[in-house]
């Protein structure tokens, strides 16, 4: 399939996915601005205006911040925080801003766990909150079937999104038909709401009332929430038919439906308490909710998506311990469940349906982790610009600057949110970022503890004359391209043999999202039968040692399992028992690795050829 036969079936791909999270944005975001914790009062001159706020900001933040400028900075296809700071890292090590870019990029991470809890409960209890539309005596029922909803949507997720995910893309093209039918049935009505699409009304309401708009924009930052994941799904569809979609089809399907409902309001503004099922005729009510409900699912499903790549992301990168991590098609390698995450998410959902019972309470959480992430990008963009594109210091301020006081705008309205549940996302974003960091630096402490006790290879080598060989092959793997294993040291220690062929294996995370497979394996000949294998993965692969072994036939090695025999050094982790952050951080340290996953099973490595030595480490 050629790229100009493959553009439809993935601009509808990308329907299906990336555009959940901000097409049912509609469900709440204009009820919040004039309806919310800080609303807006429903006036003609206050409609057009907000209107023309609302245009502006999805016109600027979605289509020129994240489609124009930040889609551009791919790692190898790929976009998001992590694969940002993957890119990055090697280009700022010289400018020492290296540890300044991976807190960026770490705690924009944490948000984004904390944006994949909040954007299931928020839409599927927008949703079902229609239920109150078609009559009151169902509102008691709302909360426990956004529960029902919500607990089969994580139920299913072990069993992948193959077979749903034929369903998503012509569901989303129905949702945004209905959202843009809908829009132009009331825009008929009341033409003259369209003359809010010049930025006059925005900027006279904005000298009217400034604090009244600074208030608002906390409400308005909900019609551009899941901007942000178009840059993290780039790498499912790519940028062309994600800007097809958007500038063709997306964007004037919500436009569209958000003047429908401003013009709705000129006409009726009793509508406001959800203007959007209002637009609906009684007859359509039911329909409408039922609708609504898949396209929440569909928005749910896709940042649950991406929350399981984003954990791949970080074990690969050494962020996070080794997960289990369920591949559920054997065509798409970008299918994946890791059971873990998903768990973990469904808990936290569950607890923010139950404890904030509605979406109007929800809203105030919503926004502060959207901002959070928008105001992060901006800022490792900025570092794109000058070290990657290579801008000039003027055009740099100029495009830079812009986007930063846009951001900063909306994520310091949504700051005074954080008593109001602000407070969650944080809360999520910091513990993500310390659990994230302690591994990271539990590593290189571990690492540089191992590195202490090790000793050259090729001394090492120099001094086995004696030692017996016996036949078959050992393959010990190793975190370290260089110095002996401490598994092949404690084994000669305790055994007294070593093997005819000794392999050191190391598999190496790369800092693209994949490896080309002729530069998957290089093989070294250290003599007297040893050889040194290095196997790099892209921190959007899983690792498969057996079939990387299989790439050693072209350097005239083969390996049969049944006479190979892997050994693995397995740390106990021992904290110093000092009485300090890091040894806080030590004692978390050393139950995450407790309670990785084995080796064993993350390197795809068969079980009954396996041999395990421990060695205590303090730290």
């Amino acid at each position: 399939m050629n790229n100009r036969q493959a553009l439809p079936a993935l601009t509808l791909g990308a329907l299906g996915v990336v555009f959940g999270d901000i097409g049912t944005s509609p469900l709440y975001a204009l009820k919040e601005i004039f309806n919310g914790r800080h609303p807006v009062p429903v006036t003609p001159d206050n409609v057009m205006g907000m209107l023309s706020i609302v245009f502006w900001s999805i016109m600027l933040v979605v289509s020129f911040q994240y489609v124009t400028v930040i889609m551009r900075a791919d790692n190898k296809g790929e976009g998001g925080s992590l694969s940002l700071l993957a890119m990055m890292t090697e280009r700022t090590k010289a400018l020492g801003l290296t540890a300044i870019v991976t807190t960026l990029g770490v705690f924009a991470a944490g948000l984004f766990f904390g944006d994949s809890m909040i954007t299931p409960a928020i839409s599927v209890l927008s949703a079902v909150e229609g239920l109150e539309i078609v009559t009151p005596r169902l509102t008691p029922f709302v909360m426990p079937i956004a529960v029902v909803i919500l607990t089969g949507l994580f139920l299913i997720q072990k069993h992948g999104t193959s077979f749903i995910g034929m369903f998503f893309g012509p569901i989303m093209v129905l949702w945004f038909s209905v959202l843009g039918l809908l829009g132009i049935v009331h825009i008929a009505h009341d033409p003259q709401i369209l003359f809010a699409l010049n930025p006059y009304y925005a900027f006279k309401f904005a000298i009217a009332y400034p604090v009244l708009t600074f208030f608002a924009l906390s409400a308005v930052v909900l019609t551009v929430t899941g901007g942000e994941a178009l840059y993290t799904d780039m790498g499912h569809f790519g940028r062309r038919p994600i800007r097809w979609a958007w500038f063709g089809f997306v964007l004037p399907a919500l436009v569209l439906n958000y003047f429908g409902q401003g013009a709705l309001l000129l006409a009726d503004q009793s509508a406001i308490d959800n203007p959007f099922y209002k637009m609906s005729p009684d007859w359509a009510l039911i329909p409408m909710v039922i609708l609504s409900t898949l396209a929440a699912v569909i928005a749910s499903q896709a940042v649950i998506s991406g929350a399981f790549s984003i954990s791949r992301q970080a074990i690969q990168m050494g962020l996070l311990p080794r997960m289990l991590i369920v591949h559920t098609s054997g065509e798409e390698k970008g299918q994946i469940y890791v059971p873990f995450t998903n768990w973990m998410l469904f808990f936290c959902v569950i607890a923010l349906v139950l404890g904030f019972k509605t979406s109007s309470n929800l809203a105030a959480v919503y926004g502060i982790a959207v901002t959070g992430t928008m105001l992060i990008d901006t800022i490792l963009i900025v570092f794109v610009m000058r070290l990657i594109w290579d801008w000039s210091w003027l055009k740099t301020s100029i495009v830079g600057g812009f986007l930063l006081i846009i951001d900063s705008a909306f994520f310091f309205a949504n700051a005074i949110k954080i008593p109001e549940g602000g407070w969650f996302p944080i809360g999520i974003g910091l513990i993500t970022f310390v659990v994230l960091t302690t591994w990271l630096r539990g590593r290189k402490v571990l690492g540089a503890e191992v590195a202490k006790q090790s000793m050259p290879m090729d001394l090492f080598i120099q001094a086995i004359d004696d030692v017996h060989r016996v036949r078959g092959t050992a393959i010990f793997m190793t975190s370290s391209p260089s110095g002996v294993p401490t598994a092949l040291l404690h084994n000669l220690k305790h055994n007294q043999i070593l093997h005819e062929r000794v392999v050191l294996m190391t598999v190496h995370t790369a800092d693209t999202p994949f490896v080309k497979a002729d530069q998957r394996l290089t093989y070294e000949n250290l003599g007297k039968g040893f050889s040194r294998i290095v196997v790099r993965y892209g921190f959007m692969e899983n690792p498969d040692v057996p079939k990387a072994l299989t790439l050693c036939e072209k350097f005239g090695q083969t390996f049969d399992m049944m006479s190979t025999t892997f050994y693995l050094s397995r740390e106990t982790v021992v904290p110093s028992g000092k009485r300090s952050v890091w040894a806080m951080r030590a004692q978390l340290f050393r139950i995450m690795s407790k309670n990785a996953t084995s080796a064993t099973d993350f390197f795809k490595i068969p079980a009954n050829r396996v041999v395990e030595l421990g060695t205590q480490l303090v730290i």
